[in-house]
């Protein structure tokens, strides 16, 4: 019984602290990355994994998690497109980094169902891309010798677009 009473009161401060309808607005507006923007991006992945000497698959994606662009090098694996999209897709909508993912997902960890919701991919080379403390995309690698040398070459890709993004 008290904590039925204590369900009732708590949605009643919520309902008198909560905006009314009508002061919300009706449309939302977001940033999301340029197609040529997230081309640059994925380029300079690229090359510094070719500098490497990793053949890699780099896909960038909007805040959504939606494919703005696929580039798969020459020798790079056929599972690396899909999997560099696994990672961009889990960066955007974890707000986090897949290599850090990776660690805090281990066996036995308080987060690790998470390894198990459908499409995720708790390897590094997944980095959200950020601009005005938002997310506006998110960029995956896949094909390095392993995620640490994916996410390097995620995170050298953000790097070349960083003055885009500046606000």
């Amino acid at each position: 019984m008290k904590l039925r009473k204590l369900i009732v009161a708590l949605t009643i401060i919520y309902g008198l602290s909560s905006p009314t309808i009508a002061e919300v607005p009706a449309l939302v507006t977001f940033r999301i990355l340029a197609p040529e923007t997230a081309l640059q991006l994925a380029q300079a992945a690229m090359n510094a994994c070719r500098e490497k000497g990793a053949q890699i698959a780099v896909t960038v994606v909007d805040r959504m998690g939606v494919q703005q662009v696929m580039l798969r090098d020459r020798f790079a694996g056929p599972h690396t497109p899909k999997t560099s999209w696994s990672k961009a897709r889990t960066a955007v909508s974890f707000r986090s980094d897949t290599l850090s993912m990776a660690d805090i997902t281990r066996p036995n960890s308080p987060q690790y169902g998470a390894r198990f919701i459908p499409g995720v991919m708790m390897l590094g080379g997944g980095v959200p891309v950020e601009a005005g403390g938002s997310i506006v995309g998110g960029v995956g690698v896949s094909g390095g010798p392993d995620g640490k040398t994916d996410d390097f070459c995620a995170r050298a890709g953000v790097k070349a677009i960083e003055e885009k993004l500046e606000f």
